[in-house]
């Protein structure tokens, strides 16, 4: 079932709305971002609230809901 999360990025400012399915991974989010912002994407993480979500795990178990906002913050450990 596809759903619909807001990606903000918080180093450069803006969002955007994508689509996805339950068995897309989180670090698919953070490549298709980083893209459209033209960000290398070694060099983020995507944070729900308070919690990083792990790059190898799908939406599905990360409980990503329609609707849901996450951020795509500056890798806190550093990246590329």
């Amino acid at each position: 079932m596809t759903m619909k999360i807001t990606v903000v990025n918080t180093a450069a400012g803006g969002s955007i709305r994508m689509e996805l399915e339950p068995y897309e991974k989180i670090s698919d989010i953070i490549d298709a971002a980083a893209d459209y912002w033209g960000e290398g994407a070694g060099a983020f993480v995507i944070r729900k609230g308070p919690k990083l979500l792990v790059g190898s795990r799908t939406v599905e178990e990360v409980n990503l809901s329609d609707g849901d906002t996450v951020e795509m913050i500056p890798d806190p450990e550093g990246g590329s």
